[in-house]
């Protein structure tokens, strides 16, 4: 189980709400919901993201905000990877990074 600041951040739940929106109840009992437009601006891969900088190097505007979920799978124990419908597939959102979207939101 990982922690942030404290708190254990494994989901409890995960819910693909429908096209546009998923919800996480996290084991703390926090429950975050979350856009996919906005999933897919904040995607951490490596073609959204400079390896080397971090600078992010996808254009927000260039997103949709139609853009749906097209599908997604849990990666070990640790993650999410999002098919999207505009192609993109090669981004894991670790639990902790979305639980940090969350607490930015």
């Amino acid at each position: 189980m990982t922690e942030i600041r404290g708190l254990a951040i494994e989901p409890r739940e995960i819910k693909h709400q429908d096209d546009f929106t998923l919800r996480i109840t996290w084991g703390d009992g926090r429950e975050c919901t979350y856009r996919a437009a906005s999933l897919r601006r904040a995607c951490p891969c490596a073609q959204c993201v400079n390896e080397w900088t971090g600078e992010r190097v996808l254009k927000p505007d260039s997103i949709d905000e139609e853009l749906e979920i097209a599908d997604l799978s849990v990666v070990g124990r640790y993650a999410l990877n999002f098919r999207w419908s505009d192609g993109h597939q090669t981004g894991i959102y670790s639990f902790k990074y979305l639980r940090e979207l969350c607490e930015a939101q």
